[in-house]
């Protein structure tokens, strides 16, 4: 049987990396085969993509090359490491996927959603997570969490863009409620644990 794929989602801060721990820690407690992940990266071609993507020292990279580049990576990510595992049965869970291109470069960069949603097609062998859970905090409250850390090089955008950012996520998690799960990322980190537990059917 295929496995379940499991994408988390939300701007800088917003707790995702903490829910993906949590989530990490309840399946090996109780045994269940699973391949934790993330974007950029998740294999070392597309490490070596995400050092490029994330480095404050590529400002000069055009929104067009960092779209281009966020897909190659996703390509081989998904190619070599997703989709094997969910032919084997395993639960894939994937701090970061496809959505956050439609968030970062379509709707703070700006581009062109339906030369997206081609590159997406094509980079992901059309594939589809199973469930995406959306961590929403206000932008203020996402960068206050950041701040004390050295930022890479989307962290360090305006406020404005990680504002379009958050908005674009709302916006596709409304269009897609079937597959979106909203969670509020100011609520305790156990809380919201047991939430995402809840609709994964886990307890």
């Amino acid at each position: 049987m295929r496995g379940k794929f499991i994408t988390f989602e939300g701007i800088e801060g917003s707790g995702k990396s903490s829910q993906v721990k949590l989530l990490i820690q309840y399946l090996d407690q109780h045994q269940l085969p699973y391949v934790q992940t993330r974007e950029p990266g998740g294999t070392p071609i597309a490490e070596a993509i995400r050092n490029i993507l994330l480095d404050p020292a590529c400002s000069e990279m055009l929104p067009e090359t960092e779209l281009l580049l966020y897909n190659a990576s996703r390509a081989q990510h998904t190619g070599e490491l997703i989709l094997p595992a969910l032919l084997e049965g395993k639960i894939v869970i994937c701090d970061r996927y496809y959505d956050s291109t439609y968030a970062y470069q379509g709707a703070a960069r700006d581009l062109d959603m339906k030369i997206i949603d081609t590159l997406t097609a094509y980079a992901t062998f059309n594939t589809v997570p199973d469930i995406t859970f959306l961590l929403d905090v206000p932008v203020q409250v996402g960068l206050s969490r950041i701040k004390n850390r050295s930022l890479d090089r989307l962290e360090q955008e305006a406020f404005s863009f990680h504002q379009k950012v958050r908005e674009q996520f709302l916006f596709i998690a409304k269009k897609q409620p079937a597959r979106y799960l909203v969670l509020d990322g100011t609520n305790a980190p156990e809380d919201i644990h047991q939430d995402i537990l809840r609709a994964l059917n886990f307890c």
